[in-house]
This record gives C-alpha cells, sequence and structure tokens, in this order.
C-alpha cells in the first residue's frame, strides 16, 4: 500500500471506528480512510446534495471569510486565480472576484473542467476540499505545475491533533472526509516542494511557491 500523498511505503494503523479504518504515513504524517473503504462518486454526491452552501447564507459567507479576508490582505491586485473544489457555487470564487482579482474555480463533480489544469495561476483557494480528495498526491503535482512563482496556495481544513483526539473528532464521521492533514504534513510538504509555509488559523494555511 503507497501513502495517497507521498506515496511512501510506511503506513501504519492508525484508528478504527464502526465504520472505518485509518491510516497513518510515517513519512508525511497524513492520516488517510482504508482505500478498500472509500466511498463512490455516486455516495459521495448523495452527502454533497444535502450541504446549505448558498450565496445568501450568512453563516456560511462568514466561514469563508477565515480564509478570505487573510488572503486578500496577502494577494497583490489583479491576481489571477482559482477556487479548487467549489461545490454546486462558486461562492468564494466570486467574493474575491468583487475584490478585482480575476477568478476561476474547478469542481470534479458540479464544475469538471479539464482545461483548467492547463492554466497557470497566482493563486488557489481549497475551502474544506482536500479532506475529500482520495488522491491528494496527484492533485497537489497538478497545483504545483498551475502556480506561478510566488505564488499561493491558500487552503481550509481542519487539522489533526493526535490520535487520542481523532478517536472523538466528528470531522471524521463525515464519509466523504477520507484525508486528514496535520502541521506536520503541511510542514512536510512545504520542505518537499520548496514551499513556504504560513499558519494563518486553526484550520487555514497559506504556502508560497518560491520565486526561482
Amino acid at each position: 500500500m503507497l501513502c495517497p500523498l507521498c506515496q511512501h511505503t510506511s503506513i501504519g494503523h492508525y484508528h478504527t471506528d464502526k465504520r472505518r479504518d485509518y491510516l497513518h504515513c510515517y513519512r508525511c504524517a497524513l492520516v488517510f480512510v482504508d482505500p478498500d473503504q472509500l466511498p463512490s462518486p455516486e455516495q459521495e454526491k448523495t452527502i454533497y446534495d444535502l450541504h446549505q452552501n448558498h450565496p445568501d447564507d450568512a453563516g456560511y459567507l462568514t466561514f469563508l471569510r477565515r480564509l478570505a479576508i487573510p488572503l486578500l490582505e496577502r494577494l497583490p491586485a489583479n491576481s489571477q486565480g482559482l477556487d479548487y473544489g467549489c461545490g454546486p457555487v462558486p461562492v468564494l470564487a466570486k467574493m474575491l472576484a468583487v475584490e478585482g482579482h480575476k477568478m476561476q474555480w474547478f469542481d470534479p463533480l458540479y464544475h469538471p473542467l479539464p482545461s483548467v489544469h492547463q492554466q497557470r495561476v497566482d493563486f488557489i483557494s481549497c475551502t474544506e476540499a482536500i479532506e475529500h480528495f482520495h488522491q491528494p498526491g496527484a492533485i497537489w503535482h497538478n497545483w504545483m505545475d498551475m502556480l506561478n512563482p510566488g505564488g499561493c496556495l491558500a487552503i481550509m481544513t481542519k487539522r489533526v491533533i493526535s490520535v487520542e483526539r481523532f478517536a472523538h473528532w466528528h470531522y471524521k464521521n463525515d464519509q466523504t472526509h477520507v484525508s486528514f492533514f496535520s502541521e506536520d504534513t503541511f510542514h512536510w510538504l512545504a520542505t518537499h516542494h520548496n514551499l513556504q509555509l504560513e499558519v494563518v488559523g486553526s484550520d487555514v494555511v497559506f504556502l508560497y511557491k518560491a520565486t526561482v
């Protein structure tokens, strides 16, 4: 078995609950669901369709601002951006576009536009989506190819703290959540891909691509 993020073979058991087994990579520290227990695309969409992420939902807008506000403070004017994993409605992309940035968006189920992966962008935002990726390593390499030098990768996802807290963590109970990142995982990604890591909040990190 290979780690779905770093492709390493040093994998161990992390936790088991009533529905799933969770594994742990000893190199990059990713925690992930046993590949034999991953949901199908049809099962995922059934759950996603229950989400109420609308542009007129004040609570959802407040949630997105946890990433949007610090990102806007750091972006140069008129940046070219991509919101990855936007869901049915690209709410964050529209929030950033209002502030003058040129936005594209992508979602494998709701906005599957393969041509997006040929673009070059100044920043990529990914809010509460990376934990859904079955093969986060492949997507990460796509991001690195797409991101311009000096660009920013802005990620929102709740982070693994410890095995003890994971056992009682509500976040793992969503059956579409299959890849769980810790701060150690983001440090590994920063080192491995020559990125500068900024921990912005308890569930927000920015990673900056080197200029050379």
